[in-house]
């Protein structure tokens, strides 16, 4: 099968842009659009056009790391250069792609590293009508948390999407090193809820009750957004966690321990603050200012906003 994969709807409509591999060792989103092409071949597809990106960077796909060949992360150097290495190339030809597009999704894992509880999220765009579109993928999503995050981020994919006033989400799901199906079959569901929003193709029976988010967060702050800068580990050693993705825990709650293996050592890390584990790190190893996890301060069926830098 080709790496692009342009599907047509029965009529003319909205040019979508579906990625997947940014990194290389995220498999369920590629399976999941795999899956998909085939089922909007099948006629599911009425309007539009859907452009189905699922390698995106194939360089990193092939090696089966979050970065390509040349230790690049596509995530962080759009719009690349198309006369640049393996990585910067691909960059180039998703950014062109993302200006041509109406809208974006962009699927991704929490890689080898790291287990993320379902979301899906978006850049808090200064252009209203921007944002407004982007709310309503996310609500059409069915994703338990919405997440609304700084818009100041250079070389994302979301970045070149803002720049060129598309509506962008990402979602993220799972990781570590086994295979999710509750992943592929999500993520399915998710992207067939958002063409049915953009009026492309038949509603599933789903969108019956398309506001079933159960946290909202909107956070304002600068790198709000940015998962690898989650509490960071405090010493080197092997972590074990005390806490478990999806759970509610509070402030001074034991996250897990650190243990020094040439000491036998433990470090106890505490949870900073009150809320939802939305992000642990799966990956055992640790190096001092890893990300070990990520702590939100929602509370269900409530939509917050934070403010600020």
């Amino acid at each position: 099968m080709e790496q692009l994969i342009q599907l047509k709807g029965r009529e003319d409509g909205p040019h979508g842009l579906i990625l997947a591999g940014v990194h290389g060792d995220e498999y369920e989103p590629i399976v999941a659009l795999l899956d998909l092409v085939h089922e909007l071949r099948d006629g599911w597809l009425r309007r539009g056009t859907v452009i189905v990106d699922h390698l995106a960077n194939p360089s990193a796909c092939k090696l089966g790391t979050r970065t390509g060949e040349d230790g690049l992360d596509l995530a962080r150097i759009c719009p690349g250069d198309n006369h640049g290495s393996p990585s910067q190339r691909a960059a180039f030809a998703v950014s062109e792609r993302i200006q041509q597009a109406d809208f974006l999704i962009d699927l991704h894992t929490g890689g080898l590293a790291f287990d993320i509880f379902p979301l899906v999220g978006y850049m808090l765009h200064p252009h209203p009508a921007v944002l407004d579109a982007q709310r309503k993928m996310a609500l059409a999503s069915g994703m338990p948390l919405i997440w609304g995050t700084d818009y100041h981020p250079m070389g994302r994919t979301l970045s070149v999407a803002r720049e060129a006033g598309v509506p962008a989400v990402y979602m993220e799901f799972g990781g570590g090193s086994g295979f999710r199906k509750a992943v592929v079959d999500r993520y399915k569901n998710a992207v067939k809820r958002i063409l049915a929003c953009w009026g492309m193709a038949m509603a599933v029976p789903e969108m019956d009750a398309p506001e079933d988010w159960s946290y909202w967060l909107e956070d304002a702050r600068t790198d709000s957004g940015f998962l690898q800068g989650q509490m960071p580990a405090p010493v080197s050693g092997i972590f074990v966690p005390a806490v478990n993705v999806g759970e509610f825990v509070h402030e001074n709650q034991l996250f897990g321990h650190i243990i020094d293996t040439s000491t036998g050592r433990r470090e106890e890390v505490l949870a900073p603050h009150d809320g939802l584990v939305f992000l642990l790190r799966d990956l055992v190893a640790v190096g001092k200012g890893d990300a070990l996890g990520g702590i939100m301060a929602v509370k269900r069926r409530t939509k917050l906003t934070i403010d600020g830098k």
